[in-house]
């Protein structure tokens, strides 16, 4: 394969055959729990990286179901969210993500930044509760609960929360261990069918763990919960900020 070959077909790794397919990403049936806490604001401020700014000691630990996707097929996340604004917009800061498929994984860092770990979430209705919980190898970290679909939610300020920007911080190392990029990315959720969402009674439980740290952001309040069904495009990046600048 010659120098031409190589810049017209490389687009991800490995090269001839990639982790995953070139975008856009859509995703059928998407389906959230979305579990709103209050936490410290000390150690929330401590994890939010500058120019974001933390305007509540708020974190919502999301559990995503995603049975049909292009290019990254059939699997399951979950992770914690942060509320934050930069100049002025309100967005969220992806803080940890943990999933059980390795072509998002290795899409999701490589394209937008997502911090995504290797692990084993999972999201379903047992009679009468939407149960998300999120393993750690043998380890259980977290697990939320929702009563089922016991009130329609606001679809209008639900669409809003969806259509807010979103944030992560890309982190790509150089050969030589350095970082070579290292910046805020943005990015929009679009596209957006909102086929419901629901709010009821939530509960949340985490546990510590040395390489799942999401106890790390304690729940002293429970704020809310919603379950959200849609389908969605994820829409491609910007850079926001460049630290290395």
């Amino acid at each position: 394969m010659n120098e031409d070959e190589v810049r017209k077909n490389a687009f991800a790794m490995p090269l001839t055959s990639p982790a995953y397919p070139p975008g856009p990403y859509r995703f059928v049936d998407r389906e959230f729990l979305i579990i709103t806490y209050r936490t410290d604001p000390e150690k929330l401020r401590a994890l939010v990286p500058e120019p974001l700014v933390v305007e509540a000691p708020l974190v919502k630990f999301e559990f995503i179901r995603m049975p049909n996707s292009t290019g990254f097929g059939d699997y399951t996340e979950s992770g914690q969210v942060i509320p934050v604004s930069l100049n002025g917009r309100k967005g969220g800061y992806t803080h940890c993500m943990f999933l059980n498929d390795e072509p998002p994984i290795a899409g999701g860092r490589e394209l937008w930044g997502f911090p995504k770990k290797l692990a084993n979430p999972s999201l379903r209705t047992e009679i009468d509760t939407l149960v998300g919980t999120l393993d750690y190898g043998p380890v259980r970290i977290a697990t939320g609960t929702m009563g089922y679909k016991h009130r329609e939610a606001d679809l209008a300020a639900v669409k809003a929360s969806l259509l807010a920007p979103n944030f992560l911080l890309k982190i790509i190392p150089h050969v030589d261990g350095t970082a070579r990029i290292c910046e805020l990315v943005e990015y929009y959720l679009e596209d957006i069918d909102l086929k419901g969402a629901w709010t009821g009674p939530g509960a949340l439980s985490l546990a510590s763990h040395a390489l799942a740290p999401v106890a790390e952001l304690p729940v002293l309040e429970l704020v809310s919960a919603v379950h959200i069904l849609c389908d969605l495009t994820l829409g491609l990046g910007k850079v926001a900020h460049d630290y290395l600048k």
